[in-house]
């Protein structure tokens, strides 16, 4: 499997993990790199998990925002966020 491969797989798998789930995921990552305990080949691989996992986190966020920003607008609530700019 090449390395484009990995990276499209992880960026799947994140379309199905909620916000609280991948920043548990990710606060793992950053124990295990800190603990050293990893080879470099492993910890390139984690880091890697991370930066996809930091951009899944700040999207679900700006999402997020988005909705409240709605319902201050207009208030109502709906589950899709106000439309990005």
């Amino acid at each position: 499997m090449s390395k484009n491969d990995k990276t499209a797989d992880g960026k799947k798998d994140l379309e199905k993990i909620d916000f609280e789930k991948a920043l548990g995921e990710l606060e793992n990552i950053v124990q295990r790199l800190e603990s050293g305990d990893t080879s470099l080949e492993g910890a390139i691989e984690a880091y890697e998990r991370g930066v996809l996992l930091k951009k899944h986190c700040e999207g679900k966020l700006r999402d997020a925002q988005l909705r409240v920003e709605k319902i201050e607008k207009d208030g109502t609530l709906s589950p899709e966020p106000l439309d990005k700019e």
